[in-house]
Parts: structure tokens; sequence; C-alpha cells
């Protein structure tokens, strides 16, 4: 007799293993269908401190806090070096958890999938889904050779490639935010002792901008974004683009003088999208397999673990209550949307001059840094204290482009302060 599982979920990322782990733990049979085999490289390695909840609710934060360094927070500076902010978790309007974590994606996400088996999920990898057809009763997903599966509904968790928005025409991308990322790790890149080592730090130049998230205690990420056009005009491969564009940030050079590459140069454009559709009766969309709006405020695993999680609950209900479903699913697509149009807003505000140029001036009697510091943490909340705060800072970015209520930022660096370390791929 054929298997029928109650949930297949496409995918073993966050969101999958999210979502596997509360519905196996609820009892229900899973199949976790994994294209890679875990680990493998991930970028997205700085956390929000709203997702601790999640996992609380997953019963996975001491492994968490066995593994990975803790995270209080973000510095943004200026490329020009004239200007830097730090704003600590433990500061923001409403955030009950002060801090986060920065992860090595390829551990994290093994840790969460292995997490998910010793909930009562079945987790299969290394294995190909061709595509999924529905009817009434369910779905049968086919996978590469002729094997196919039957489930009661399916979550797609499969990432950017998002399986079902492909086979159904749904994704829809950002004119706006066609960019292009390029990153790598090092070893031995200088920091600041103590919490202040613990931030991510974001620089802010002319046509780009850059992270620095500490992994390790020696090992970093490292990257750099910018408009898809302008990285195609330079016409270099992103290994020798990364390293110039390294070589010309004083303000990255200042720590660079210990540093070695210690990873391949990965390079990633135009990741910028949404399906016009997350759910079906049959099926939900997860994850970045729902939309993917920008890497600037580490939203993404963030937004992966609180929609597993929505999605498991929503798939909950159809299974045990038939006819809330159709509810639990619209409800669960609203949610979703809502989240994405919110940090699809700070997002866009981010990529015009003005921002940095308000942002790292905040009026600090209306406690804007507190309330920008809150969205930043992850709360969706939306309480007042917040909303109207939000809504002044983009008021005031607004009036930035013609009024200069901020002094106007000189965003070019310096000249290289040291030569770049050569290479080293370990």
């Amino acid at each position: 007799m054929e298997t029928v599982y109650d949930t297949v979920i496409l995918g073993g990322g966050p969101a999958g293993s999210a979502a596997a782990t509360l519905l196996a733990r609820g009892g229900r049979k899973v199949l976790v269908l994994e294209r890679e085999k875990f680990p493998r490289f991930k970028i997205g390695e700085s956390l929000l401190p709203f997702s601790t909840e999640t996992f609380d609710r997953l019963g996975v934060r001491e492994k968490l806090n066995a593994r990975f360094i803790i995270k209080h927070g973000a510095e943004i500076a200026t490329s020009c070096g004239s200007h830097n902010l730090k704003f600590y978790f433990r500061e923001g309007l409403q955030v009950p958890h002060p801090t986060a974590y920065q992860v090595t994606r390829s551990e994290f996400d093994k840790i969460l999938l292995d997490h998910a088996v010793e909930n009562g999920a079945e987790v299969r990898e290394e294995v190909q889904v061709e595509r999924a057809d529905f009817d009434p009763e369910g779905a049968t997903v086919k996978l590469a050779g002729g094997e196919t599966v039957r489930a009661r509904f399916v979550i797609d968790a499969t990432g950017r490639n998002s399986l079902l928005g492909t086979q159904f025409g749904l994704k829809k991308t950002y004119p706006h935010l066609q960019k292009f990322a390029v990153y790598a790790h090092y070893e031995d890149v200088d920091r600041e002792p103590g919490v202040d080592g613990t931030l991510i730090r974001i620089i802010r130049a002319k046509d780009r901008w850059f992270w620095m998230i500490p992994l390790t205690e020696t090992r970093m990420s490292i990257g750099l974004v910018m408009d898809t056009a302008d990285f195609k005009r330079f016409k270099q491969p992103p290994e020798q683009f990364l390293e110039q564009a390294i070589v010309e940030q004083p303000v990255i050079m200042e720590r660079m003088s210990r540093a070695t590459r210690a990873s391949q140069v990965y390079a990633a454009g135009d990741y910028s999208y949404r399906n016009t559709r997350l759910t079906g009766e049959r099926w939900l969309l997860a994850g970045d397999a729902a939309g993917f709006i920008d890497p600037v405020f580490s939203t993404g695993v963030f937004m992966a673990l609180i929609s597993g999680e929505q999605a498991a609950e929503a798939v909950e209900i159809a299974l045990s209550t038939p006819h809330r479903g159709p509810k639990a699913f619209a409800k669960y697509e609203k949610k979703l949307h809502g989240v994405m149009d919110l940090y699809l807003r700070f997002v866009t505000a981010w990529y015009c001059p003005e921002f940095i140029e308000v942002f790292i001036r905040p009026e600090r009697r209306l406690k804007l840094p507190q309330a920008i510091n809150s969205v930043l943490a992850g709360n969706l909340g939306a309480s007042w204290a917040v909303k109207w705060r939000m809504e002044l800072f983009y008021l005031v970015v607004k009036l930035q482009k013609r009024f200069a209520l901020c002094p106007r930022l000189d965003l070019t660096p310096g000249p290289p302060q040291r030569p770049m370390p050569l290479a080293s791929t370990k």
C-alpha cells in the first residue's frame, strides 16, 4: 500500500526544517525532500532577535547557544569614514530578546534539519523533485527517476528556485532591486573587543554597500551588493572584483592587515522577487520560495523561520479541521505579504542616498533610533509607538531629497591604507 504523508515539504532549509519539526512533533507524518546533501555552503548568516521565540518553540535554542556567536546589534558606517552608528538590540522599543546569532549557515541549517529528524520527521537528501500535481485529495510529487510520493499537503520551501512558483508561473521581480552580490569568508580579520566584536558591520558607499559578519572567533563573512548593471560594466570575474572593491575601502582595509581569504568567492544576482500567490488548495510557499527582498537588513532567515512556523500552523488546521483550512491559508498568505511589504518599503528607502544621511543622525528626543532598531530586530507587532516613529522617519527621508534637513554626505572612499593580503583559499 502506498504511503500517504500528511505533508511533504520540499526543501530542508530553515523554513522547511521549522515546518517539519512542528508538524512532526504534533504527530503528523512528514517527509522532507532536500535536493542537496547537508552541510552545504549558504549565505544569509546574520539573524534577528525576534527569531528567538521561534527557536524556543522548536526547542533548539540550547544547541544554537552552544555553537554560535551571540549578536548584540549592528554598526552602520559610511565609506568616507566620517560617520558610524552602533545600535544594540537591548535599546530598541519593545524588543523582548536583546540578542540574536551570527551563524555559519552550513552548520546552522544542518542543526535545524537534524533537529527535525529528532522530532519525528523523515528526511531524504540528494533527491531531485521534478513537479507536483494536485487533485482534490492531495498531491502527487514526482521525483527524478520516476518515483512518486503522495501527500495530503505540500509546503514548498525550495528557496529562490521556488519549484511551485516556477511551475505555476508566479514569480514577479522588482525592477528597482536588480542587485548583484559578491562574497567570501576570510580568516583573521581584525575586530573590536567585547560586545562590539559581535556586531554585523554595514558600510555604505555611493553605488554599493558592504557587509562584515563575524562567524567564529577567527572567521568573517565579507561581501558587497550593487546594481547588476553596474557590476556587468566592470567586466571582471567575481573574485577579482571583490578583491579590488575591498582594496578601495579604507574603512574595511584598516581591519584586513592579517586577513586571508578562506573560501572561494561566491556570487548571486537578481535575487529580489515575490510570488504573486503564496497558497493554493493543497500547497503553501514558505521562506525564499515565497519571496526574497534584499540581504541588507538580514531578514532572509527571519522570514524563512516565521513562514515555516506559520505554514505548519496553517497546515495543521487544515488537517485537523478541513473546513477551516481555506481561511487559515488565506490568513497565512495575507500575513506573509504584509511582512514582505514592510521590509520592501524599508529596503527601497535604503537605496536612496537620503536614507543614510538621515539614518546616522536620527532625532533621539523622539526615540527614532529605538523604533528603527525595533524593526531591524524583527518586531512585526506594529504597535503605535513604533508605527508613528517609522512614518516620521520615512517623511524626513522624503523631505531630505529636497531640503537637506541633515548634512549631505560624500560617500567617496579615500585612498587604500594597506595593500590587500594575498588570497589563500582553504
